[in-house]
């Protein structure tokens, strides 16, 4: 809260007229600069960093030209870019002296403390209502400006549509004033907050309706504006419905793009980043209202970067609409109407300007998300009519090069990748020398999601970092450090450049690598086992170089070669353990070693108990390694950890040995329906290590009570096996005395848990066919004696 005095106040000037071209003078140029940067418009990095997909270089690509720029393309769009629709103005006049020492007086009353909740409410309505009249001079004012945000944020929502009902026609201008801007925002998210109570909602629409009717008469001025775009990007999220500070939806940070196109994290898309209804016609009114107003000024709009922004929230609100996309992506490309007569949605003539227009900072970000949001047919046109041919030059384009990696992010069929390979994958090595190690890794992504083209990417791959004469150990390293390796004169001479950061791209290449089958990346493997200790352990220092270690422990290579990487850290697990990012490296090798290799782990993390107890990460490893059960009885540790590694061998023996032989059978085949698929070793490992240190038998079966059909576990039915007489050979079921055996069994499971029921299932195993379904835990067989097991199990 700023509070000043009236003597403060009088002395301050006012302007006397508000241009939506604020953002361009003088005072504002840092404001701009800074908003680009906000936004994540600004694609240039620091060479040799890693502050997004690629750096900017200026080395000279395969066609001759400096990839620093696009001279033809500045040439070209610079006309469109001085081009603008006539601007408005409105005139302002100063707040008089005795409304000023009011609101003063307001902010030195709330700024005291001593206003309670209720008492708060009444001042901020009695307040808005002196406002009337004088809604945009006090929300443009700079001081008092503030004192607005507060009432709007106290008030109820009737003063609060008031307010805005009575500033309606001045809202387009209020949004796009440096001040104004705040008490817009400050609005609409008082707005969203009084939407929890849903009798609220046809005030609010209303509301909402008479400000949208403003903005839409004259759309342009306020998307193009650096604070007016943000407002109305704002105001599209509440009429859709979605989290005002949702970064999925607003302006998501380049990790979590990279994450999305690498396969690690599922897409925006899919999620539900909405926290109310929404207002679904008022969003319709509004982005139909825009689109219409704006479509004559299209080319400004598709070079404009504040603009850009509002297009892109336009499309995401639109998703799933597709009949409205293939309305409106056409003339964001700029098309013309549709022609019957070729039936294509993108035309022919507009390929050319489509292509030049990528490389455009804003525009690239546009078809980015034109890209992911485009219905399948429109994806096809774009794919073959306007990238079909300009792979290789988009690739190599500093901007153009997002626009490749979005498209290889959202190919969805073989054929797709057969034509990106045919353009492209020859020219993995120039792309990595070019910087474009973005392009590289969406499309290893994409050969890995779409399992078609490994091999060919692993060998391209291969080809651009090692020559056939030299070692593959030198495949990891170069990759971890693509930068400095393409920009090292003598590349013959390159060594493993120590203290330098790992570089993200090429973590993220490895990570992406390491998922492949191990038959495909034996080289690869190959490469990180050799690698000398010391070298190996600055790779888990780094955060980036973190994440290839874990990857690689978490691929299926064989364990003798993950204990061998892991045998090279001995001794510094603990220096490990105390960062937060290879803490979790350290617990990985703890998973894929033996015995011994896991006491080692443990032995170094006792003698740090106490400074580790003291970190972030500390308690989870600390709790998760039983470092103190170690310490404090290690024979005891000992034994269990032998009791939990014979445990996990008999389950393996038992059901991952036979599975590829049960699955076969006809019983498997019609029982596929109620069971769920295997779980992996890794899964199943871990189930095991957790249920050893409870009180619950990992394999125990609950939930059947008598003759009923359904059995229920962790609050989820479950089909019983089936006892027709299809399955048991004619043969009627009929009740049978249990065996001494069983009940021994059944009487020392209660004990044992893990041991006996493991003995119990190969018993199981042995009488029938078997199968193992991990939800719940349950043995489906084929045997009646089986089932007897079953019961006599509950007992």
């Amino acid at each position: 809260m700023v509070s000043v005095g009236s003597k403060a106040l009088a002395s301050r000037r006012h302007r006397s007229s508000i241009s939506v071209e604020d953002c361009s003078m003088g005072e504002d140029k840092s404001t701009y600069k800074s908003a680009r940067r906000k936004n994540g418009m600004s694609r240039k990095a620091e060479r040799g960093g890693h502050g997004g997909f690629d750096r900017y270089d200026t080395r000279q690509n395969a066609f001759g030209m400096i990839d620093g720029g696009s001279l033809n393309a500045d040439k070209k769009f610079s006309k469109m870019k001085s081009t603008s629709a006539p601007q408005t103005s409105f005139i302002r006049k100063q707040v008089d002296p005795e409304t000023t020492k009011y609101f003063t007086e307001i902010s030195n009353l709330f700024g005291s403390d001593t206003v309670d909740f209720e008492e708060r409410s009444v001042i901020c309505g009695n307040a808005l209502a002196e406002a009337e009249g004088k809604e945009f001079e006090l929300a443009t004012d700079y001081i008092l400006s503030h004192t607005v945000q507060s009432l709007l944020e106290g008030c109820n929502v009737d003063d609060l549509c008031n307010f805005l009902h009575g500033c309606a026609k001045q809202f387009p201008f209020i949004a796009m004033d440096r001040s104004g801007s705040h008490v817009a925002e400050t609005a609409i998210k008082s707005l969203a907050m009084h939407l929890q109570d849903k009798d609220v909602y046809p005030l609010v629409e209303d509301t909402l309706t008479a400000i949208c009717k403003e903005i839409v008469s004259n759309p342009l001025d306020v998307m193009c504006n650096c604070y007016g775009s943000h407002v109305l990007r704002s105001l599209l999220h509440l009429c859709k419905g979605v989290g005002l500070e949702s970064s999925e939806f607003h302006s998501r940070k380049s990790s979590k793009v990279v994450a999305e196109r690498l396969n690690i994290k599922a897409p925006w898309l899919n999620g539900d980043s909405g926290f109310h209804i929404g207002f679904p016609e008022s969003l319709k009114w509004l982005v139909f209202g825009l689109l219409k107003g704006a479509r004559k000024d299209v080319r400004i709009l598709q070079v404009d970067q504040f603009g850009s922004l509002v297009i892109q929230t336009i499309l995401k609100s639109l998703v799933g609409q597709d009949d409205e996309l293939r309305h409106i992506i056409p003339i964001l490309l700029g098309c013309s109407e549709r022609d019957p007569v070729e039936g294509n949605y993108i035309q022919i003539s507009v390929v050319r300007d489509v292509i030049d227009l990528m490389k455009e900072t804003a525009f690239s970000h546009l078809m980015e998300v034109i890209l992911e949001v485009a219905p399948e047919n429109i994806f096809d046109e774009l794919f073959t009519i306007v990238f079909k041919n300009s792979l290789l030059e988009l690739s190599s384009h500093p901007c153009g090069n997002f626009a490749v990696q979005a498209l290889i992010s959202n190919i969805k069929y073989k054929h797709q990748m057969e034509l990106l390979w045919s353009e492209i994958g020859t020219k993995v090595g120039d792309l990595l020398h070019m910087g474009r190690s973005g392009v590289v890794a969406s499309l290893i992504a994409a050969s890995q999601r779409l399992q078609t083209h490994e091999q060919k990417c692993c060998e391209a791959l291969v080809r651009a970092v090692c020559s056939t004469d030299e070692s593959p150990g030198y495949i990891i390293p170069r990759i971890l450090y693509v930068d400095r390796y393409f920009s090292c004169g003598d590349k013959a001479k390159w060594d493993f450049p120590s203290g330098v950061k790992i570089h993200v791209m090429g973590s993220l290449i490895l990570q992406t690598v390491f998922r492949y089958r191990s038959e495909l990346i034996q080289l690869f493997i190959t490469s990180i086992t050799s690698m000398e200790s010391d070298h190996l352990l600055e790779v888990a220092k780094d955060s980036s170089g973190a994440r290839v270690i874990e990857a690689f422990l978490n691929s299926d290579a064989p364990a003798k070669l993950k204990r061998r990487l892991v045998m090279k850290l001995r001794g510094h697990f603990g220096e490990l353990a105390m960062q937060s990012s290879s803490s979790f490296t350290v617990e990985k090798c703890y998973n894929s070693g033996n015995l011994s290799l896991r006491e080692a782990i443990v032995s170094e993390l006792a003698a740090l108990q106490s400074d580790l107890s003291k970190t972030k990460q500390g308690p989870h490893l600390l709790r998760k390694l039983d470092v103190e059960g170690y310490a404090s009885r290690p024979d005891q540790w000992r034994s269990k950890q032998a009791s939990r590694e014979s445990a996990y061998k008999e389950f393996h023996d038992t059901f991952e040995s036979g599975r590829s032989k049960s699955l076969k059978t006809e019983f498997l085949a019609d029982s596929s329906k109620h069971t769920s698929h295997p779980k992996d070793v890794k899964t199943i490992r871990q189930e095991i290590e957790h249920h050893a240190t409870s009180d619950i038998p990992f394999l125990s079966i609950s939930g059947f009570k008598g003759k009923s059909e359904k059995g229920k576990q962790g609050g989820k039915t479950y089909s019983r096996p089936s006892t027709d007489n299809n399955i048991f050979d004619g043969r009627k079921s009929s009740k049978r005395k249990r065996n001494n055996d069983q009940s021994e069994n059944a009487e020392a499971a209660k004990g044992n848990g893990i041991t006996i029921s493991l003995r119990m299932l190969r018993q199981a195993k042995g009488n029938g066919k078997c199968s193992y379904d991990p939800k719940p835990i349950l043995v489906h067989c084929s045997s009646r004696k089986s089932i007897d097991w079953q019961r006599s199990l509950q007992k």
